[in-house]
Parts: C-alpha cells; structure tokens; sequence
C-alpha cells in the first residue's frame, strides 16, 4: 500500500495561530480535516504562490518523488478528489442541490467576502495592517500595507463595493448573514425531526457539502478577525 501523499499548506500568515483571518485558508484546512488528510502548515508568500494567491498547496508523493503546487482552493478540492485523496462531497447531490451549493458558495465568496474587505481594509486599515503583516518588522508593514491597501481598495472599487456607502454595505451583510441563519434554523429543525444526534449542515442533507467547508470558514474567520 503506497504511502500518502506529504501536504504543506501556505497560509500566508505565521503558522501559529489555530485560524487565520482568511477565510479561504480556513476554507481549504476544513477540507483536509474533512477528508482525513494530515498536512503542515508554512506562511509563505503571495509572490511565491501559484496564481499570487493564499493560500497554496504543496503535494508531494513519496514513491515517485514527484511534487506539485496548487492554488485556488475550489481547483485544489478537485484535485484531491480526482487523485482519489478526498471524498467528493457533492458527488450525491442532485443537480438541483449542486445548483443550490454553488449558488451558496458564491453569496459569501463573491459578495459577503468583498463586504467583510471593505470592513477590514477601509474601516479598520491600521489593525488589519497589523494583524496580516505582523511578520514583517513595523517600518516595513507601513510600506507594505500602504502597497496593500491600495490594490485592494482599487479592487473593492473596481468589482462595486465601495461604490456603496457604509451603511449600505452594512446592511448588505446583515441581510446575507440572517439569511445564513434562516437556513441553519430550517437545517437544524429538519435534523432534530430525524433524529440524527443534533449533527445538521447548511443544505439540509445528511452530510457536508462544498457549501459547509465555506460556511466555517467565514464564521472562524469572522470570529478571530481583530478588524
């Protein structure tokens, strides 16, 4: 039996902390603990990474020697699923389920997400600042972090949100967020009437799905965010 692949996940944050302040980092770690896998954890860097982007995965097979880096955390999950590493998690879904899903991952990764940025970067700079380059010595972190909040406000106004005032983006993401409660309400009403041990999921299925490992991501990274 072929001995299991080594994972270093990049997390671009010193690899201390429990939970870091991104939520994809958060994201792709509730993957691997879902599907069993052991991993370490490195900082790394954006510069270093695949795509520029945090957080990255280094696989390395030890009966061939072969290693690779990954980046994206949804192209990772595919990967480790093609490769036989990970369970498919949407494999039994219906296709109206997988729509649901992906529509789901999309509210918090394509709105929410933008929304918790302006939140971090606009509202509490000097904090965030110093929470994500706490690495770097402090002359540093201003240069860096003035770098920092320059591309992500270009970004933040380039993709709509800052366009909105803070009011506006506030309200935003309180309605995102009771809708998320909406369905854990209908989720958890729906496993106590089976029965099922109090163990209930964001879709309302036995099991996790693609949406779930999402879900505790933004919630953890809500939670230890200092911004």
């Amino acid at each position: 039996m072929s001995s299991p692949p080594s994972l270093t996940l990049f997390r671009g944050f010193p690899s201390k902390p429990a939970y870091v302040w991104s939520p994809f980092v958060t994201k792709l770690e509730a993957r691997l603990r879902f599907a069993g896998l052991a991993y370490t954890t490195d900082q790394g860097a954006p510069v270093k990474a695949p795509r520029g982007k945090i957080p990255y995965l280094h696989i390395s097979k030890e009966k061939n020697g072969a290693s690779e880096m990954l980046s994206d955390t949804q192209l990772i999950s595919e990967k480790l699923v093609a490769e036989g590493l990970a369970d498919d998690l949407n494999g039994n879904l219906t296709a109206a389920e997988k729509a649901h899903d992906l529509a789901f991952r999309a509210l918090l990764e394509d709105k929410l997400y933008f929304y918790q940025n302006y939140e971090r970067w606009e509202q509490n700079y000097y904090t965030m600042r110093s929470g994500v380059l706490s690495a770097l010595p402090y002359p540093a972190q201003i240069l860096v972090g003035k770098l920092a909040y320059n591309k992500m406000s270009a970004t933040l106004y380039g993709q709509g949100t800052s366009r909105f005032t803070p009011e506006e983006i506030t309200k935003f993401k309180t309605e995102i967020w009771e809708n998320v409660e909406a369905l854990l309400t209908a989720s958890r009403g729906k496993a106590m009437k089976k029965q099922d041990g109090g163990m209930f999921f964001v879709l309302g299925g036995g099991t996790p799905t693609e949406a779930d490992t999402t879900l505790f991501a933004f919630i953890a990274s809500g939670l230890v965010c200092d911004a």
